[in-house]
């Protein structure tokens, strides 16, 4: 009688036993980086732990911050309100409901001035989720590095700034594909000059992933928008070996562990090949770097602290997979943000894999495991199948544009989810060891009072600023979009005079029209 069949959640088949070497020579550091970026990986320095946070006010946010930097933090991790990422002040009608609540909200540089009060920029690295609004917080993050006399040159931090995989799976989007792509390159370009050692962009698996892809699915259309991006910065006349040192890439980490792990592996290797054959010649722009958070979807609202094992298992994988930084999640954010408790826990998850277990103490600890080589090989296989699909069609926009990379991610979502509910794949706690549950007592809550408070701010700040300042800034930002300058100089013109960020957004709007 045949074994079982067994298939991980890309359909790869995982065979009863594994007996061939992969005859993989390389070592750590050297092309095509399967085994790691460095020689000597978490030996050298640990990953970055950086807790992802950011609700209600600024002032409220600030503090979080002061508490994670005090438990040992190593860098911050912005999230922002959703009016915020598309464009809207806090007393915009579509705001209504939305201040502050799943991220922090930002009118205007004085928002980021108490947002980091008390925090050296130059002193910490910071990333940013944003996307179609990146080239405005990352200007008012570059206006206060100005004010606080940091040397610009020398401050670091992501934005993410990935528009391609909104289109594709996550919504926040503002402008059409044109113009947001020449946001982007202009943002590369702005930055290799002015702030060298920014990471202009994280092309981002991770929302593809949320929106219920495949951990195929994830790595093949991160990659083909990381293609693209390359390719524009190309046609914008941008040096390869200078650019894509700057791009850094945010993938996401579930439940199945060596899967997990040999994409990762898999990522490095299929993304050496593709800066390689776009021209890149010198090994920093061949390398993928990479954030991870761990998979926020995995987690499950019935027995909550379940989800303290998933996010440890995630996190392992993810440094096994050689992650240069890291989000755990917090066991409640099924239920809410995380109250200050769970992301303590999340925090202290990765301090004792980094410090306790060991899997630091050598580089690539699982090389050579036939299961873990195979598997690479087979989800490389499958990535490069959807990638050359996507190429075949004209590249990552043109496959937005057809709907293609959303209806391959809806028709996995669809099938995980009768997976579950036939019993077939097990969710512990949910289809199988069910209990009666206890409601969670402690949540976190957002305040709709905020709305109140940023609104009162903002018609403060309209009447303290120099209107004809702004006037002239905003007029000088609507010339350059007509045209074809770089917008960032204009951008940060209009920040520093106290311009909001809707003000900026709608700006553009009316040259660039909306999505």
């Amino acid at each position: 009688m045949a074994g079982k069949k067994i298939t991980n959640s890309s359909g790869i088949e995982v065979k009863e036993l594994y007996t061939e070497p992969s005859g993989m020579t390389e070592l750590p550091g050297e092309f095509p980086y399967t085994r790691g970026i460095q020689k000597d990986m978490y030996r050298g320095k640990p990953w970055t732990m950086r807790q992802y946070a950011g609700f209600s006010t600024a002032e409220e946010s600030n503090k979080r911050y002061h508490y994670l930097l005090s438990q040992g933090t190593m860098g911050l991790s912005v999230a922002f309100d959703l009016p915020t990422q598309i464009g809207y002040d806090s007393d915009h009608e579509l705001a209504e409901g939305e201040v502050g609540k799943v991220g922090v909200a930002i009118d205007s540089l004085k928002d980021i001035e108490t947002l980091f009060d008390g925090i050296q920029l130059k002193d910490i690295t910071t990333s940013m989720t944003i996307n179609a609004t990146a080239s405005v917080l990352l200007a008012m993050y570059i206006a206060l590095a100005k004010k606080q006399g940091a040397d610009l040159k020398q401050i670091s931090g992501t934005i993410q700034n990935d528009i391609l995989k909104e289109y594709a799976a996550r919504g926040t989007y503002i402008y059409p594909p044109a113009p947001s792509m020449r946001l982007i390159t202009d943002i590369f370009e702005y930055c290799s000059k002015e702030v060298p050692k920014w990471n202009t962009i994280s092309i981002s698996g991770y929302h593809i992933r949320e929106a219920g892809s495949t951990a195929v699915q994830e790595l093949a259309f991160t990659l083909a928008n990381g293609k693209t991006y390359l390719k524009a910065a190309l046609d914008k006349g941008l040096d390869i070996n200078v650019f894509a040192k700057r791009l850094s890439f945010f993938f996401n980490c579930h439940n199945n562990f060596f899967e997990e792990i040999a994409k990762f592996r898999a990522a490095r290797r299929m993304w050496a090949h593709i800066t390689k054959e776009l021209g890149a010649t010198d090994a920093g722009a061949q390398k993928l770097r990479f954030h991870t958070q761990t998979g926020g979807s995995t987690l499950t609202a019935q027995q909550p602290m379940n989800n303290i094992v998933r996010v440890g298992m995630q996190a392992m994988a993810a440094v096994l997979g050689g992650t240069q930084s890291l989000h755990t999640n917090g066991y409640d954010e099924a239920l809410s943000l995380p109250t200050e408790a769970a992301a303590k826990i999340a925090l202290r998850t990765q301090q004792i894999i980094a410090f306790e277990s060991g899997v630091t103490d050598t580089v690539d600890p699982l090389a050579g495991s036939y299961f873990i080589e195979a598997l690479t090989n087979e989800i490389e296989t499958g990535a490069q199948i959807y990638i050359d699909k996507i190429d075949a069609m004209g590249g990552a926009v043109k496959a937005i544009e057809n709907d293609y990379m959303q209806q391959e991610i809806a028709a996995a979502a669809y099938q995980y989810q009768n997976d579950i509910e036939s019993g077939e794949r097990v969710l512990v706690g949910v289809n199988k060891f069910i209990q009666a549950e206890v409601v969670a007592d402690s949540v976190f809550r957002v305040n709709d009072s905020i709305r109140r408070k940023q609104t009162d701010q903002l018609i403060r700040l309209k009447e303290e600023r120099n209107k004809a300042e702004v006037s002239v800034a905003l007029q000088n930002l609507a010339a350059a979009a007509k045209g074809t300058d770089n917008l960032m100089p204009y951008i940060l013109t209009a920040v520093e005079c106290y311009a909001t960020l809707g003000e900026i957004a709608d700006t553009l709007r009316d040259i660039f029209g909306e999505y």
